[in-house]
C-alpha cells in the first residue's frame, strides 16, 4: 500500500520550501501543498513502498499500510531513527506490540571514500559489461565456463 501523510501530525517541515519526504523520495512522489503547508503523496499508485519517507519524517507523520505477512490488517509500523540504527515498532490489530532494532550504518557517516584506491573511470567503457570498480581497475568480471 502507498505511503500517506497524517495531516494532523505534518508540519510541512516547518515552512521549508522542500520537505524531508520530498528530498528522500526516490520516485519524486511526495509534494508540499502550498495552501495547507502539509506534505502529501501526489501519485499513490506509483509508490514503491520503500519506507524512505516514513523513516525520515521528523514528525512521524507518514505511514504505509503494511502487508498482511508483515503486520496483519489493522496494524501499524512506526520507525524511530537513531544515529546508528532504526527501532521498528509493530502494533498488531489485537493490540500486541513488537519492537526490533536494525543497524543502519556499519561505518561512520561520511567516512567512505569511493576514490580511495585511486582508480578512475574511463567513460569509454560505460557500455561494457562490468562494475564501476572493476572497470576502473582494468579488471574483468569472472565469466562462468560454458559446458562442453
Amino acid at each position: 500500500m502507498p505511503s500517506f501523510v497524517i495531516t494532523e501530525k505534518c508540519d510541512g517541515c516547518m515552512g521549508q520550501d522542500k520537505t524531508a519526504c520530498m528530498y528522500i523520495c526516490p520516485h519524486d512522489l511526495m509534494a508540499l501543498n502550498q495552501e495547507t503547508r502539509k506534505g502529501f503523496n501526489q501519485e499513490p499508485e506509483q509508490c514503491w513502498e520503500c519506507y524512505n519517507c516514513v523513516k525520515i519524517c521528523p514528525q512521524q507523520a507518514i505511514e504505509v499500510r503494511c502487508y498482511a505477512d508483515f503486520a496483519p490488517l489493522g496494524g501499524s509500523v512506526i520507525p524511530m531513527v537513531g544515529t546508528d540504527s532504526i527501532m521498528w515498532t509493530i502494533q498488531f490489530r489485537n493490540g500486541n506490540i513488537k519492537r526490533f532494532k536494525f543497524p543502519t550504518r556499519t561505518v561512520e557517516a561520511g567516512s567512505v571514500d569511493i576514490y580511495a584506491d585511486g582508480a578512475e573511470v574511463d567513460i569509454a567503457n560505460i557500455k561494457k559489461p562490468g562494475l564501476y570498480s572493476h572497470q576502473a581497475r582494468g579488471e574483468t568480471l569472472p565469466v562462468p565456463a560454458l559446458p562442453a
